[in-house]
């Protein structure tokens, strides 16, 4: 089949970036510049040109900026994204005849005859036919100054005439008549006629900086209680704000905070009989007094969360609430939209199993339900509630084992009315549907960091997650710990284990979290051998706990989250690299952000060892040229943890780390 127009001869491809051939968008943060690259190409020997067209979805049309030429046939262009939201972009290029004809007129008058010359082969060299070719220059001119207007088309047309009046002339030797500020000019007005456009406009999702860059602080607030015979309240986690935000947390993460369901209520440690004066799991949402948009009558009322909310932001942080699409048999739902569960053959409702585990104070929610379209919509409504009582920030518990495509529609329409909204998916599950969680719209995703904890597993995930194309849509948050999460390192490697974990944690990814006071406290008791669980988990009783005890980890927590925001480094994924060091317990890396107008390059060098049991020493092997440091140059390290600086040389470099005393050094690279 013939093309609607055969005479559009450029082809454009490769566009990157692009994510899934354009079905998702890729991912980027306020003030990003993005980097956009294409091949292009042509038939034949014609020259070729192209601009990079972008838009946001609030602009009327397009902007656009010229794309540069590089090797084999590859162009390159960028644009700084200054809104938060929908963004497009998509590239035009076209065979560019006057460009192409300066080219070639620039090789005529190179091979004129020269009747000066004492060398007879250049005295005799075949005409070049210099004055039609000026002829046809004056005609793509004209052409020029048609598309023009106001004062440039008259100089377009007087350079037309001035070629002219060249090619009437008969003259020995010809010098070449355009200016490069003439080209430059001719170029601004092209021949789009026979341009292509490609295929598809991409789309480019861009969230606010804090999707970037943050620091995510978890307690429970029922176990925030000055008064050790009371519950906590909201009013408590208010008490509390000034203490978390000295310690330099952005978010403050309260697990669910709505009634919780009588029926089936876990005990202490997930005992399936409960007293009467067990709280139960804040998971096991709704009873008679409400289900996902109630707040739990212990804890507080709306108006307590509305003064909690202005008193988060007003300290410095922002609120994030969990989101868990899950009913105790008390919720309101499990009368009103039965269809909304699956039922067993016998007649009961289907509870939330991973065997051998059973939460039978949980219903799941049934997505092939015959009112999908209804539960979705309440499921959205729940969202658009907090939403619209001042939340931002959602960390959304086991998005995975919820139909997919619900959340791609769900948090598009969101974002629709709320671009600033951001969504943490907690899934902790196969990289294929971790990935696609991500694409289909949530701004940070938990991560594996938990579980790898050797020095090559450590390297090869990172460099997976924080390089294209994982990092053109996947933005990692990552946690040591969590309240369902409590790894066998932490169990046995004592408070080293704990000092290691949350310096990787710190440096490794922009954004991070720690369940507390928990983890500064270093609770690292599980419930049995060989489980993740807590003992006495948080998640079914109420906790007592001393923040101001003398072995707490709070001061380094405070240091490393002082460290991140001074250090514009550490607040972004995409620069991290990895240098070799010669002991398998140490892990190097580094992080950069370049020179800007009003503060120099950044550079943070992390050492790590990862044996919390055991000093390790060895080699560092730097990437000097990934450092813009030259060989045998001395440079400076200034190590942020213990405060002090040694003058380095060249790129191999001694460490020794004891991890009692502290197993890493944080240092800040500084050139002589």
């Amino acid at each position: 089949m013939k093309p609607a127009e055969g005479r559009e001869r450029v082809i454009v491809e490769e566009i990157q970036p692009q994510v899934d051939c354009g079905r998702y968008p890729a991912r980027r943060f306020l003030g990003d510049n993005i980097a956009v690259s294409a091949a292009i190409f042509s038939d034949g020997h014609d020259h070729v040109a192209a601009r990079l067209l972008y838009k946001h979805e609030g602009d009327n049309g397009w902007q656009s900026t010229a794309m540069a030429a590089l090797p084999n046939d590859l162009w390159s262009a960028s644009f700084t994204v200054d809104k938060i939201g929908a963004w497009s972009f998509t590239i035009q290029a076209w065979v560019d005849h006057l460009d192409t004809w300066c080219a070639d007129l620039k090789k005529r008058l190179a091979a004129q005859p020269d009747p000066a010359s004492t060398d007879p082969a250049k005295r005799e060299l075949p005409p070049q036919d210099i004055p039609l070719a000026f002829t046809i220059g004056a005609l793509l001119l004209d052409q020029a100054a048609k598309r023009a207007t106001g004062p440039e088309a008259k100089q377009l047309r007087d350079l037309a005439a001035s070629l002219r009046s060249l090619a009437a002339e008969n003259a020995a030797v010809y010098e070449y008549p355009l200016s490069p500020e003439m080209e430059e000019l001719a170029a601004r007005y092209p021949d789009l006629s026979f341009a292509t456009t490609a295929a598809h406009e991409l789309p480019l999702w861009v969230d606010r900086e804090r999707g970037r860059f943050s620091s995510w602080y978890e307690l429970f607030p029922r176990s925030t209680s000055p008064d050790p015979t009371r519950h906590g309240t909201l009013a408590d986690v208010e008490l509390l704000l000034p203490e978390i935000a000295a310690m330099g947390f952005d978010i403050l993460y309260l697990p669910p905070i709505h009634p919780i369901g009588r029926a089936f209520r876990k005990g202490p440690n997930n005992s399936v009989a409960a007293g009467p004066e067990d709280e139960g799991s804040p998971w096991a949402i709704g009873s008679a007094e409400g289900g996902h948009k109630a707040i739990h009558a212990k804890l507080g009322t709306l108006a307590d969360f509305d003064r909690l909310v202005a008193a988060t932001r007003a300290s410095g942080m922002e609120l994030a609430l969990d989101i868990a699409f899950q009913c105790s048999p008390d919720h309101p739902w499990v009368a009103e939209h039965p269809d909304w569960f699956i039922h067993r053959p016998d007649g009961t409702i289907q509870y939330a199993e991973n065997p051998p585990k059973k939460y039978q104070d949980i219903y799941p929610l049934n997505f092939e339900s015959p009112d999908w379209q209804g539960l979705w919509d309440e499921l959205r409504s729940v969202f658009q509630f907090w939403i619209e009582r001042g939340v931002r920030v959602f960390r959304v518990d086991n998005p995975h084992t919820k139909a997919l495509p619900f959340w791609e529609w769900c948090i598009a329409d969101l974002h629709h009315d709320t671009p600033d909204a951001l969504f943490l998916a907690e899934a902790f599950t196969r990289p294929h549907v971790m990935y696609s969680l991500a694409k289909g719209g949530f701004s940070q995703s938990y991560t594996y960091f938990t579980w790898r904890t050797g020095k090559a597993e450590l390297q090869a995930y990172f460099e997976e997650i924080t390089r294209p194309p994982v990092s053109d849509f996947f933005t990692p948050n990552v946690w040591p710990n969590t309240p369902d999460i409590l790894h066998a390192s932490l169990q046995t490697g004592g408070r080293p284990a704990f000092m290691q974990r949350l310096i990787l944690a710190t440096t490794l990814a922009a954004s991070y979290g720690i369940y507390g006071p928990a983890y500064e406290l270093g609770e690292n008791v599980p419930a049995k051998a060989v489980s993740e669980e807590y003992l006495n988990s948080e998640k079914y009783e109420i906790r007592r706990w001393d923040r101001a005890a003398p072995h707490s980890l709070a001061p380094l927590v405070t240091l490393l989250n002082q460290i991140r925001r001074a250090n514009p480094a550490l607040q972004s994924d995409l620069s991290l690299h990895f240098h070799h060091v010669d002991n398998p317990q140490i892990l190097c890396y580094s992080k950069s952000s370049p020179a800007t107008a009003t503060a120099p390059a950044n550079i943070i060098l992390t050492v790590v060892n990862l044996d919390p049991h055991n000093e390790q020493a060895g080699w560092v092997d730097l990437d000097l040229k990934h450092l813009g440091i030259g060989h045998e140059e001395t440079f400076t390290v200034e190590d942020l943890l213990a405060h002090t600086t040694y003058q380095w040389k060249d790129r191999s470099n001694y460490v020794a780390l004891r991890p009692d005393v502290m197993p890493a050094h944080v240092f800040r690279v500084t050139r002589n």
